[in-house]
């Protein structure tokens, strides 16, 4: 594959999961959360949507394909442990979010299905 064709399928990639998680955040929205971030970057780790209920905060990793297969095995305990270490960090830069609940849910999206949302995916080990 050329330079040139590399760089047209990352940048397709990118506006892809641009857009995917604009349709999240607008799905989440329609379900009653505020949305309080995207696309977080912090040295921990990433967390691609940090929304809001009352006073819980919810940690969304999305993860979006083409195609709909095995999309619920691509978070593994790596990526987890890195959101919730991001998680930390993020509420530590927002003391007004430090007595808030957490929850970790993941997001699936698959062209021409229905976004799949798994409310407290994921809980770190204490």
């Amino acid at each position: 594959m050329s330079a040139a064709a590399k760089g047209g399928a990352k940048l397709r990639a990118q506006r892809f999961g641009r857009r995917a998680e604009w349709l999240a955040a607008l799905y989440m929205r329609l379900k009653g959360f505020r949305v309080v971030a995207r696309d977080v970057r912090l040295p921990g780790g990433e967390i691609d949507l940090v929304l809001r209920r009352g006073r819980l905060l919810v940690l969304v990793e999305i993860k979006a394909r083409a195609g709909g297969e095995r999309l619920e095995e691509a978070i593994g305990e790596r990526q987890w442990r890195r959101i919730a270490a991001a998680a930390e960090q993020f509420c530590a830069r927002r003391p007004g979010y430090a007595d808030f609940g957490r929850r970790f849910d993941a997001l699936f999206l698959a062209r021409g299905r229905w976004p799949v949302h798994r409310p407290d995916a994921w809980r770190p080990s204490r």
